[in-house]
């Protein structure tokens, strides 16, 4: 078998996360769904749901996109945005340890999950008080838990390369921009190195001049292999583009739209396209040199831009 190196980079990741004073723990939600979360340590927790939680600081919820477990995409964000904000950082259902037994799979279920997850843990109150940060498939779900609990109740919300207004063609595209592959399902799912590596080809724009085959075969074996059925239905399930399912309109919250200059997955001109449909409360920060993943790839930039967003320009 040789060496794992994935386990490796995620337990510096849950280092990261545990350095941040953030907790690992298991919230059942409702009697079909158990949410996988990481919670400051300030938050105790009832046996039952914590009505009368100790926040010393805003709540700040990022949900992460297809692909690696949270703890490996967020990895970079916590430690600076812990500082200033409380961080609820879940796994959406069938990554990482949520589950559910209902057999709806859309992006707008995923996100009924993170807003019961906020209602157990007693933060969901009014005020505007939570702020939601979602990137790519988590930029869907962060959408709509903004529109579900309105703006008494969010606060400011970060979208980041996530095309909310993406159609069938954007998928054929996508398809053809990736090429010899037959789905949208094949290329986020890929059962090959060589599918792999060409995901790899459209989401970060600076990647190492030679990636050895066995190092591909752990990242397929340790990150694209659990609950393989379940995600394709996943993205099967996504309702934008379906005009009866979802209509993209603006939000009442102030939204920072972020996005990579060479994202490949969904190109910069939806960037723009997003941004005049979610209308004069939407601003648009490019990340120059970056492409799907820029929190990762330029991770400095990505934060100083979301703490002048979320804490306001001066700070």
């Amino acid at each position: 078998m040789g060496l794992s190196l994935i386990p490796i980079l995620d337990a510096f990741a849950r280092r990261a996360f545990t350095a941040a004073g953030l907790r690992p723990e298991s919230i059942a939600v409702d009697s079909e769904t158990t949410v996988h979360c990481w919670l400051p340590l300030s938050l105790p927790l009832s046996p039952g749901q914590n009505s009368n939680p100790q926040i010393s600081k805003p709540v700040l919820l990022l949900i992460h996109g297809f692909g690696p477990k949270a703890t490996l995409q967020w990895r970079a964000q916590v430690r600076v945005l812990s500082r200033h904000f409380d961080l609820i950082v879940p796994e959406l259902l069938f990554f990482g340890g949520s589950t559910t037994s209902s057999p709806e799979r859309s992006e707008m279920f995923q996100a009924k999950a993170m807003v019961a997850l906020l209602e157990k843990l007693g933060i969901a109150g009014g005020g505007g008080v939570v702020g939601v940060v979602g990137t790519s498939y988590g930029g869907f779900v962060a959408y709509h838990v903004a529109r579900m609990m309105g703006e008494g109740r969010i606060g400011k919300v970060v979208i980041a390369s996530s095309d909310l207004g993406k159609e069938d063609e954007d998928d054929r595209a996508l398809v053809e921009r990736a090429g010899g592959v037959n789905s949208v399902v094949e290329l986020m799912l890929p059962r090959t190195t060589g599918d792999l590596r060409k995901l790899l080809m459209l989401s970060i724009r600076w990647r190492p001049r030679f990636l050895p085959e066995f190092f591909l075969r752990d990242v397929l074996r340790n990150l694209f292999s659990d609950n393989l059925e379940q995600k394709i239905q996943l993205i099967k399930g996504v309702t934008l583009g379906n005009k009866d399912l979802f209509q993209l309109t603006p939000l009442p919250q102030d939204v920072l739209i972020v996005w990579g200059e060479h994202d490949s997955i969904f190109p910069l001109e939806k960037a723009f396209k997003l941004q005049m449909k979610l209308g004069d409360k939407a601003k648009l920060e490019i990340l120059k040199n970056t492409s799907h993943v820029p929190q990762l790839e330029l991770a400095d930039k990505f934060n100083k831009i979301l703490l002048n967003f979320l804490l306001g320009e001066d700070n």
